[in-house]
């Protein structure tokens, strides 16, 4: 899990672009399932519309909310993600083209809202759809003294064990 070890490490901008990746790809399932129900369309002709739409905002504002407009419960929960989408697509691309820094706190809040995006989306069409965990200790400000403390014991141990 990249994004648990990310996070982990308190990398919170890295963690964010990967929390957004995986909601891209979410997206981008989605519409594959939607264009293969709908229409017999080629996958060359698929991966192109998902260039074309250009990011998750692109892929909800152009692709995902037209196709999904026919079916209510599809309609209303891609639009409910909406807001969501374009805030974490906003933040990542900071991060990525701006250059700008997040911290723990930040990436806690958007890694918890790509979650629910990424199951939200995947469970309109494999119901049953749970993420893994990652590890479950989360980074904050409290953790570092500890987590220095464990880092200095494990070193005692693995030098008087002469490695």
């Amino acid at each position: 899990n990249k994004l648990a070890g990310l996070h982990m490490r308190k990398e919170a901008s890295a963690a964010i672009v990967r929390a957004a990746t995986a909601m891209e790809l979410a997206a981008n399932l989605a519409i594959r399932k939607e264009f293969e129900a709908q229409r017999q369309l080629t996958a060359e002709f698929v991966d192109s519309l998902l260039k074309w739409a250009n990011g998750a905002s692109g892929k909800f504002d152009r692709l995902l909310i037209p196709l999904s407009k026919g079916e209510e419960h599809k309609y209303k929960t891609i639009k409910a993600l909406k807001s969501s989408v374009e805030e974490i697509n906003n933040r990542r691309n900071g991060i990525v083209h701006q250059g700008e820094f997040s911290n723990a706190s930040q990436a806690n809040d958007l890694i918890q809202r790509a979650k629910h995006i990424v199951e939200s989306l995947v469970q309109l069409y494999e119901p049953t759809f749970v993420l893994k965990d990652g590890k479950k200790k989360r980074p904050t400000d409290e953790n570092d003294a500890e987590d220095a403390a464990k880092k200095k014991k494990q070193k005692k141990k693995k030098k008087a064990r002469g490695q």
